[in-house]
């Protein structure tokens, strides 16, 4: 529609243009133009000196250089118009009288152009009417064609394995797949099979694409880029019909590597009943299948691909042959955190006593793209400051914002509500300070960020990859300990907590269903997790236990919680004193850092493991 209007308007500008051509060369004609009457006149008072009949035109000269324009009946004669007005020879003796062929711009703008152009303007407008038919049959035919977005190996966006900091096993893992790219005849004359599949497994945020283009960087070769939900339409057989393009395209440009994101789009677990025997999307599933199968030994294509979610995709994908390599991207360590820091700060101005080893270390948990939107919330906050250098401070914000959101300083607390966000952030952070197997505080506020009124900031002295009951059990206290900070001073508890309770609670049911850390229930798991394919998100778990154990579930659930309540109220009970001191600071600064709120509690003690 949008192309039919532009077309219209370039007719349309065309057409004005012509008018404007032919009422110019029309008005230069009637120029000086006189009626008849008036020439018959001059000529009886001898003041034409010569008369040029040139067509249905008389271009008349006087005796005084002027020079005018008569028109004529067509195919009348001169004479005879003359007789016709009681000319007599005598008057026309002095007078020089010239015949002219009519030829030229005028015979073709007379004679020629107004029965040409209208047909010009017809056969222009039929085109116009069979191109827009023409080009809205080739977008049905382009319906079923491949949308895949190539990355040439020559392009500018080339990445490598230097653009992907951390990752080193699965960059290692990878190097032997840019070598079978690179040199397929080392490999195939030793009988090698060439992989065919490679499945790229990872928490969102990791590098997943990042590293798919860094492979096809590395090895030189063209790099077919395609989401798994641009396969699935509403109209049966395009996927699939897209599907058979892609890998049409993929070997007329091998070698090659073929990248699809977010595979679990179409990869899902077959046979779940929805959709009938024509779901589109088991359709295109299959054509994939198909395609891979279709592979011989000297097609150098490799499929590469990336989910989040290898639990619900079908087991014909995972089948040796197809995605029988899958490379496991885990969240970046303290190492790892300060490389990808590197990475993204290349091209941002840092002030000479930024430590981005200081940043890595309180951005435990963070993937790739968190720390990219780090960098990036600093530099935006630097230039809303007028700033030229990114400075410490604002990368240390720019950590909270991404955690928890930005600061809402608008929202202005009563004193009262004041007073009871200071003693609930000041029991969170005083409990986690005194439990020896709890993070070290790094901050508290009672500004609002997000969707919090106020925060307590804990982070990580190191990576840990397993945790332990005692440690889950204190983290569940320091969870209760706000709303047990508001009981213990106030005697009644606010909404405040509503966030804690339900985080306690689902971090207690998986310490007893799914770590198996309950003494009286034993070493097992309960309830299997079902998902609905189309939905794609957990609405139902299956239970395998009978309501007897469900029962015990629930007690284990509340003695575990009643437990860390227990531990979290005498902490609070026992240091009254330091909690008030902490509450007294941060009703007059707001905001406590490390520094300022170990100056008031002491040195943290840390379990030794």
């Amino acid at each position: 529609m949008k192309n039919l209007f532009r077309n219209i308007f370039i007719f349309f500008v065309v057409f004005l243009l012509v008018s404007l051509l032919f009422s110019s060369l029309s008005g230069s004609k009637k120029s000086n133009a006189v009626g008849i009457e008036k020439l018959i006149s001059q000529i009886n008072s001898q003041e034409v000196q010569s008369i040029v009949v040139e067509g249905n035109e008389l271009k008349i000269t006087l005796k005084d250089n002027s020079t005018e324009v008569v028109k004529k009946e067509a195919g009348q004669p001169l004479s005879e118009l003359l007789n016709n007005f009681g000319v007599t020879g005598e008057k026309l003796n002095n007078i020089k009288i010239e015949v002219k062929d009519e030829s030229g711009v005028n015979f073709w703008v007379n004679t020629v152009l107004p029965f040409v152009i209208p047909f010009l303007i017809i056969a222009f407008f039929i085109y116009f009417m069979l191109r827009q038919v023409q080009g809205a049959n080739s977008k049905a035919m382009m319906f079923g064609q491949s949308q895949a977005r190539e990355f040439s190996k020559e392009g500018k966006e080339k990445v490598s394995f230097k653009d992907v900091a951390g990752a080193k096993e699965a960059k290692e893992e990878l190097k032997e797949v840019v070598d079978f790219l690179k040199f397929p005849k080392k490999f195939t004359d030793l009988g090698a099979r060439i992989p065919r599949g490679v499945l790229l497994l990872g928490s969102p945020g990791t590098g997943k694409t990042l590293l798919a283009r860094a492979v096809a960087g590395e090895a030189n070769v063209p790099f077919l880029n395609i989401s798994g939900s641009e396969f699935v339409e509403m109209f049966v057989g395009v996927g699939a019909s897209r599907v058979r393009d892609l890998f049409k395209r993929a070997k007329k440009s091998a070698p090659c590597i073929i990248f699809i994101d977010e595979i679990d789009a179409v990869g899902r677990r077959r046979g779940a009943g929805l959709g009938g025997s024509h779901d589109e999307r088991e359709q295109t599933l299959n054509q994939i299948l198909v395609e891979m199968d279709g592979f011989d030994q000297t097609t150098n294509v490799i499929v590469m691909a990336a989910t989040n979610r290898p639990d619900v995709l079908d087991p014909a994908l995972l089948r040796p042959g197809r995605f029988d390599r899958q490379v496991v991207l885990d969240e970046p360590d303290i190492a790892d955190r300060e490389a990808i820091l590197k990475v993204h700060a290349r091209k941002k101005p840092l002030a000479k006593d930024v430590s981005l080893r200081l940043v890595a270390e309180r951005t435990a948990g963070f993937s790739g793209a968190d720390l990219a939107n780090l960098l990036n919330e600093a530099a935006i906050l630097t230039a809303r400051r007028n700033k030229k250098i990114i400075d410490m401070p604002e990368l240390l914000e720019s950590i909270e914002k991404v955690m928890l959101g930005p600061e809402r300083k608008s929202r202005v607390l009563s004193e009262k509500e004041k007073k009871i966000t200071a003693y609930h952030e000041g029991g969170h952070a005083v409990v986690a300070h005194f439990l020896p197997n709890t993070d070290p505080v790094h901050k508290i506020s009672i500004i609002a960020r997000g969707r919090a009124g106020g925060y307590t900031l804990k982070l990580p002295s190191e990576d840990k990859h397993l945790r332990n009951k005692t440690e889950f059990t204190e983290e569940i206290a320091v969870l209760l300990a706000g709303q047990l900070a508001e009981k213990e001073i106030f005697g009644e508890v606010t909404t405040g907590a509503t966030s804690d309770l339900r985080r306690a609670t689902q971090l207690a049911r998986r310490l007893i269903t799914d770590f198996g850390m309950s003494k009286s229930l034993g070493l097992r798991t309960f309830g299997e997790k079902e998902e609905m394919v189309f939905l794609g998100k957990e609405i139902h778990e299956q239970r395998d236990y009978s309501e007897k154990t469900a029962e015990q579930i629930d007690a284990e659930i509340s003695s575990l919680i009643d437990q860390a309540a227990h531990q979290a109220q005498g902490i609070i009970h026992n240091h009254r004193e330091v909690l008030e001191k902490v509450v007294g600071a941060l009703m007059i600064k707001e905001t406590l850092e490390k520094d300022e709120f170990e100056a008031i509690v002491g040195q943290k003690e840390i379990a030794k493991g």
